[in-house]
């Protein structure tokens, strides 16, 4: 099986990672027909024999297709598709994208411009060190560690402990959706912009940037989700490369 190691966002192509490359390809024999509601997908072991993938790129694959709703995994009996898609809400550990953007959106706003308002030495000092630190990041995994980190500092940084306790609460699902974000919509370099500035309006204490920078952050959240989940793959053209997401 030869998968496409690009793909064309308008008209800037960006290189896809070979977990993306099996998803496209995936989704789309889903999205066809070509496995059926209820069917079973073939075992990990023919999948990686077929698509010439590694099993870890594979597994993460089988992943995102439960996130976006179109397979479930059962133990011990394999992974059936659940729907033929289009999806539009997709699922991120006990929380709906859709409601984990809602709250978001009434919490950390808000709480952004409490903490322009109420940031200590400390705080700042953390959260500078903790973007920095993401910044040079390559590795995803610990890339989306730091993310939450970062936000639950935000929260911290309000001095609010109620705060600090929502964030807590959402804080597997922000992994999950981050790590997903990343492998799909190459949002790592742009998280890190939008981070950084959310940063330097804390620093400058204005609580209007701060809650604009986090306004505009999530907005961005919004959109790459949309974009991934309405996406239209097509099949056939591609070799996977497991180098990772590129942005």
């Amino acid at each position: 099986m030869n998968l496409s190691d690009s793909q064309t966002a308008g008209s800037v192509p960006r290189r896809i990672s070979a977990m993306e490359a099996v998803l496209g390809h995936l989704r789309g024999a889903i999205e066809r027909g070509e496995y059926a509601v209820g069917d079973k997908l073939p075992s990990e072991a023919e999948l990686c024999r077929r698509l010439e993938v590694s099993r870890p790129v594979l597994r993460e694959a089988l992943r995102a297709l439960q996130t976006m709703g179109l397979t479930v995994s059962r133990t011990g009996k394999g992974t059936f598709v659940l729907s033929n898609g289009p999806v539009e809400d997709p699922t991120f550990g006990d929380y709906a994208a859709s409601d984990l953007l809602e709250v978001r959106r009434h919490v950390e706003i808000p709480v952004a411009g409490y903490a322009a308002a109420r940031r200590t030495p400390e705080d700042l000092d953390h959260l500078a060190h903790l973007l920095e630190r993401m910044e040079r990041e390559t590795d995803t995994t610990a890339w989306v560690a730091m993310d939450t980190l970062f936000h639950l500092a935000v929260a911290q940084a309000a001095q609010n402990p109620v705060f600090r306790r929502v964030i807590e609460e959402i804080r597997d699902a922000l992994a999950r959706q981050s790590a997903f974000l990343n492998e799909l919509g190459g949002r790592r370099e742009q998280s890190n912009r939008e981070h950084r500035a959310i940063v330097e309006a804390l620093i400058d204490g204005s609580a209007h940037d701060a809650v604009e920078a986090m306004a505009h952050h999530l907005d961005r959240v919004e959109t790459t989700l949309t974009a991934i989940v309405r996406s239209e793959h097509t099949d056939g053209a591609d070799t996977p490369t497991e180098g990772g997401p590129e942005a």
